[in-house]
């Protein structure tokens, strides 16, 4: 049974009738650019075919209770009395928190809610689940939707009120992505440009079982560094030191050398983003496999991001037929890395890095082939 029909059949089973709406928005694999949105720079994210769904019907007082079947729990909150708590309905009282802030008045619901985006994988679940219970707002509350100024909020809730400082690229991906294509986003701009991805090749995402333990201090430790390398530069950002500037400019010995790998990531990422691109548009998607392949050398050895599950699985998928390259995606330390694979070869391929992971790590996989999906949207 799908999810679709699981939220619908539960919700009919709970309520005596059907749900008036359903909404859905998805998680997303980052394909290339990574650590490069809170630098100003280029990011290169699907959403996958992996979601979180809500049934809903609306309801008169300013109340949102909610059901969850992923932890068989039932949660809800009042719209005119919102305190943080914790769990899961932190997503949902979190939006609803910043779409109020931003002027939007809103009507109270009653939901059903599931979803299949693993949870810590780097995937995006928090920015599903954010997405979807906008969408879920502007539903029941009748705003019109935008996918941008969602995104911003969804960030918003996310950083003040769920206590994660992301950057901009996960809510954008689940807002604003269209089936069948990658998205090119300017993190600074937040410009959007809909990549169509090769029809003859597969992206498949490899979850190592490892989740990320640390991953604060490190993850801020980076941002500081990075911020030291663009006021070495006199820029805003790292964005905006090209990579022939950074090549040019003798300073190796003026800064920790440690400022200066950090950077170069940084620098050298953007500039995969932006070939990337080209060679998927031109059709060279062994050009675009070798920039994988370059990303990932690039996050293990001057941004000190992985960890020796993720380097194991992409040793494991790159030795397999089929593999046009490989990197681990999201903030590192565990979770997931993404391959590109030739279409025809997906499942075999799946089933090959699989043991060959087990065989190196002694840990057990799951690996999915995944489709580009939709943004946030009404069923």
């Amino acid at each position: 049974m799908s999810l679709q029909q699981r939220v619908t059949t539960e919700f009919t089973q709970r309520f005596g009738s059907p749900p008036a709406a359903i909404v859905r928005a998805p998680g997303r694999v980052n394909l290339i650019g990574e650590h490069t949105d809170y630098n100003d720079g280029f990011v290169l994210p699907m959403a996958i075919d992996r979601a979180i769904w809500i049934a809903l019907q609306p309801r008169p007082d300013r109340l949102v209770a909610a059901h969850s079947l992923d932890f068989d729990e039932t949660a809800d909150f009042a719209l005119d009395r919102l305190a943080k708590q914790a769990g899961w309905i932190e997503y949902l009282k979190g939006v609803a928190w910043a779409l109020q802030e931003a002027g939007h008045t809103l009507t109270g619901f009653t939901a059903v809610v599931a979803g299949d985006v693993p949870i810590g994988a780097g995937l995006s679940s928090s920015a599903a689940w954010e997405l979807a219970s906008a969408r879920a707002f502007a539903v029941t509350s009748g705003f019109e939707w935008n996918a941008a100024k969602m995104a911003l909020l969804g960030q918003r809730a996310e950083n003040k009120w769920v206590g994660v400082n992301c950057g901009i690229m996960d809510q954008m991906a689940s807002a604003a992505s269209r089936a069948g294509h990658a998205l090119f986003l300017d993190c600074r701009s937040l410009e959007i440009q809909h990549i169509p991805m090769p029809a003859d090749v597969a992206v498949v995402v490899m979850d190592t079982s490892t989740r990320r333990g640390l991953v604060d201090s490190a993850y801020n430790e980076r941002r500081s560094q990075c911020e030291e390398a663009a006021r070495y530069f006199s820029v805003k950002a790292l964005r905006d030191v090209s990579v022939k500037e950074f090549e040019e400019r003798r300073w190796k010995k003026e800064v920790n050398e440690a400022v200066w790998r950090r950077a170069r990531h940084i620098i050298t990422e953007n500039q995969r983003v932006l070939d990337a691109i080209k060679a998927m548009q031109a059709g060279e998607i062994r050009t675009v496999g070798k920039l994988f392949n370059e990303s990932h050398a690039s996050l293990r050895d001057d941004f000190e991001v992985t960890n020796e599950a993720l380097n194991q699985i992409v040793e494991s998928a790159l030795e397999q037929e089929g593999c046009y390259g490989a990197r681990m995606t999201g903030a590192g330390f565990g979770g997931c890395a993404v391959a590109l694979v030739e279409k025809e070869k997906a499942q075999s391929f799946a089933d090959a890095v699989s043991t060959a992971y087990r065989q190196r790590s002694g840990l057990e996989a799951s690996v999915y082939v995944c489709q580009a999906s939709e943004g946030a949207s009404l069923v």
